[in-house]
């Protein structure tokens, strides 16, 4: 799988020995999921194929681009990461690369440690997720960075990660910070996603084994990389409760994480001391976290922690109101668009907090990079009404709903709230099983 001429491999699993009769049972149609369009929302295709047991086929995946049509490196690596996430799924790939076939198989979990390439072309026009569509983070269409980073393949695996026939223990290694502008850190999905799992039951149940956790190991900046991080899951017979996230409440206090790695440990101090004394003004509780990293330190024992070749500076921020509701939001150095000293780091910590009330101002009960994956539990929830508030929805999740209704069948009733200018949405879940457990 690591050939460089990967292209032109057919990779094919072995088929599980498990009867399938069960599977059948649970989808609503076998027909295959064909896309045109290409690499758009590559994830989220190939996540929703698996979940609804549907194969599904995607054509003209860059076939314009004369110099390089295809897949890149890391969508090629994520279909790696999927085949060892399960026993019995087929992925065919034409010679050119612009055409594959998915079939899927039974979600398995278990121990996986897998390396994220460091490298992401910055012709792929890929956008905010890197999957061709902006999220609603980026402030801008094109990337900002040409490098993959551990949080863009950890935000694609976490809606398969508790229908799994095991817990999940995951070790990604690569590029941890640096290219928030395009994939999410593992800061931001431990801060806005995962609080998420515990809403919807996943985790909240101490028989089910611990809550879902993200632990950065080791840092790894943009370009070079070099981190690790281990995300751990439990496992889930069902989404037992439909969701009532409605009511925002009142932001109560802000709590935030610089990170640093390979610079002087005064910018990070600077950066926060910069965002707290624009969140100052509006509330009093405002606490941020200096994580500061150098070229060889070891802060955990066993040997973990320093962080990798490329210096970096990461801010997260989140707020969380009297509701118990997550508003998060973070930006970083950007070094391939940054010079040195370009950017003061008062600069980025008041781009950070202006983020955040941005945020905060849209409304919502989550922000923008978590109404997706929210979304997408919704459709998998009890055969009930879910209910969501969220603020302006985002141009990646209006494309998901599409997708969500293709694969799931589910509608959204979606209604604007002229009052407080946010979106109601609800839906009727269906009732989705975790065959992989329930086989057992």
């Amino acid at each position: 799988n690591t050939n460089s001429g990967w292209k032109k491999t057919k990779i094919i699993n072995h088929q599980s020995s498990q009867p399938n009769h069960k599977q059948k049972n649970i989808t609503m149609s076998t027909t295959t999921i064909k896309f045109e369009d290409g690499a758009v929302q590559f994830r989220q295709r190939l996540i929703v194929s698996i979940l609804s047991h549907r194969p599904l086929l995607i054509r003209n995946i860059r076939s314009d681009d004369l110099e390089s049509p295809g897949l890149r490196e890391h969508e090629a690596s994520f279909l790696r990461l999927l085949d060892r996430m399960t026993n019995g799924s087929t992925i065919e790939i034409n010679a050119t690369g612009t055409q594959i076939r998915f079939k899927p198989g039974l979600l398995l979990g278990g121990e996986i440690v897998h390396t994220c390439p460091a490298s992401k072309s910055s012709s792929d026009g890929l956008s905010g997720n890197g999957d061709g569509i902006d999220n609603g983070n980026s402030s801008t269409l094109l990337p900002t960075s040409n490098c993959a980073s551990v949080g863009w393949f950890l935000e694609g695996i976490l809606p398969l990660a508790p229908f799994g026939k095991n817990p999940l223990h995951l070790t990604l290694e690569g590029i941890t910070d640096g290219t928030c502008d395009m994939d999410p850190s593992p800061d931001y999905i431990a801060t806005s996603i995962l609080p998420l799992f515990l809403r919807f039951g996943i985790g909240a149940d101490a028989d089910d084994g611990p809550p879902p956790s993200i632990r950065v190991t080791k840092r790894g900046a943009a370009p070079l990389g070099g981190g690790e991080v281990v995300f751990t899951c439990p496992i889930v017979k069902e989404i037992g409760v439909p969701i009532e996230l409605t009511d925002p409440g009142k932001v109560k206090r802000v709590r935030g994480t610089v990170v640093s790695c390979r610079i002087p440990p005064s910018s990070a101090a600077r950066t926060a001391h910069a965002a707290k004394g624009l969140l100052h003004r509006l509330l009093p509780d405002v606490w941020i976290h200096t994580d500061t990293h150098s070229s060889s330190g070891k802060k955990n024992r066993g040997g973990a922690g320093g962080c990798g070749p490329s210096p970096g500076l990461t801010v997260c921020l989140a707020a969380e109101s009297t509701e118990g509701v997550i508003i998060a939001a973070e930006t970083c150095l950007d070094s391939s668009k940054h010079s040195r000293g370009s950017l003061l780091p008062e600069d980025l910590g008041v781009k950070a907090a202006a983020m955040l009330l941005d945020e905060v101002r849209k409304g919502g009960c989550i922000d923008t990079g978590a109404q997706s994956i929210a979304l997408l539990f919704m459709c998998l929830g009890p055969e009930d009404i879910s209910r969501i508030r969220i603020g302006n929805l985002s141009q990646y999740s209006i494309v998901s709903l599409r997708l969500f209704k293709e694969a799931f069948h589910v509608e959204f009733k979606i209604k604007a709230d002229n009052d407080s200018k946010t979106v109601l949405l609800s839906c009727l879940g269906t009732g989705y099983r975790n065959m992989a457990r329930a086989s057992t």
